[in-house]
């Protein structure tokens, strides 16, 4: 166990919401771009309406509580948890802030979510080697990396496919009105697992540092009040927007209907949905990526702004050992003082 004095324990945990603010700021083009691209919602009212089901998760994991699997992986499975430190919690946050604000800067919708999990390894291995690593977690976030991305584009361009020929003999007009519905529900899906999947990973920080300073009795778990704060810290966070990122989520990397907006965001939200009840912190911005990619290229490969995409695939290369990097000098920088 660690000490650390009770304001400075305050501090971390205000630090922690802030990434989960900024989370729900980076990310917000993940529920939203389909419906703004379409213009199925202004984008005011789409951020609002993401915000809400963002929140509303917070009751389906009360309903579900297999679902929150996820903050037991970020708190306990990727570095040994008795040996994480409140200078190891600090260096993580701050790798992963560092790195979310520099690629919404620039309007590159990087994952949030693997930024995080560099900052944890990073600042982790700097403080007590590879052998604090736990392997299984870091390889099964590692393969999810590649994973989401192809089986969102797989699954969008499934939805596609079965609801074409579904609707195959209606009007056009019956059609076009079925999809913008069945695209607003969708969009409402895929927010309620974005914020789901997404607030765990903070709930997981704040965990293990109060496990690992001698605050949290018991075996490690996720306080009922840290649950509550964090999904209310990701959809203030989400309703603030990232409107650069949406951008080029929404309509820089195809032009979207209804139907390929109602085809990405289930895709994308059958895939964020299974990997909670998996404990894998996804990517939801790798995930909507892939399904608006195959979305798009179930209409006609030409469809897709490849030079736009590959620009976003790079950055997710770049991210965890990035984010990886500036945690390990914040943490080296705690050992100065």
């Amino acid at each position: 166990m660690h000490e650390l004095a009770f304001p400075l324990l305050v501090g971390l945990v205000i630090l922690a919401l802030a990434f989960d603010f900024l989370n729900g700021l980076h990310d917000a083009a993940n529920s939203i771009a389909t419906v703004v691209a379409t213009r199925l919602l202004r984008p005011v009212q789409a951020v609002v309406f993401a915000a809400f089901f963002n929140f509303a998760a917070y009751f389906l994991s009360l309903a579900f509580p297999a679902l929150h699997k996820v903050a037991e992986t970020i708190g306990a499975g990727l570095i040994d948890k008795d040996l994480v430190t409140p200078a190891v919690v600090f260096g993580a946050l701050v790798g992963a802030m560092v790195w979310n604000v520099v690629t919404w800067l620039k309007g590159i919708p990087s994952s949030s979510s693997h930024a995080l999990v560099g900052g944890i390894v990073g600042a982790g291995v700097a403080h007590a080697g590879f052998e604090g690593i736990q392997w299984s977690g870091l390889n099964k976030t590692v393969i999810a990396i590649f994973l989401s991305p192809m089986l969102g584009m797989f699954l969008a361009m499934l939805v596609m496919l079965a609801s074409s020929w579904a609707l195959h003999r209606a009007t056009a007009k019956f059609a076009e009105s079925s999809f913008r519905t069945l695209h607003l529900f969708s969009s409402a899906a895929y927010s309620l697992s974005h914020g789901l999947n997404d607030a765990q990973k903070t709930m997981g920080i704040i965990a293990v540092l109060l496990y690992s300073t001698g605050y949290l009795s018991g075996e490690f778990h996720v306080p009922h009040w840290v649950a509550f704060a964090c999904y209310i810290a990701i959809a203030l966070g989400t309703l603030s927007g990232g409107w650069k990122i949406i951008e080029t989520m929404g309509g820089r990397i195809t032009k979207l209907s209804h139907h390929q907006g109602f085809a990405a965001s289930t895709g994308g939200s059958i895939m964020v949905f299974t990997a909670s009840l998996l404990g894998i912190p996804v990517s939801t911005t790798h995930t909507i990526t892939g399904s608006i990619i195959g979305a798009g290229v179930a209409r006609r490969t030409s469809a897709v702004r490849w030079g736009v995409a590959g620009n976003v695939i790079a950055a997710w290369f770049i991210t965890i050992p990035a984010s990886a990097a500036v945690a390990a000098v914040f943490y080296a920088l705690t050992r100065l003082f």
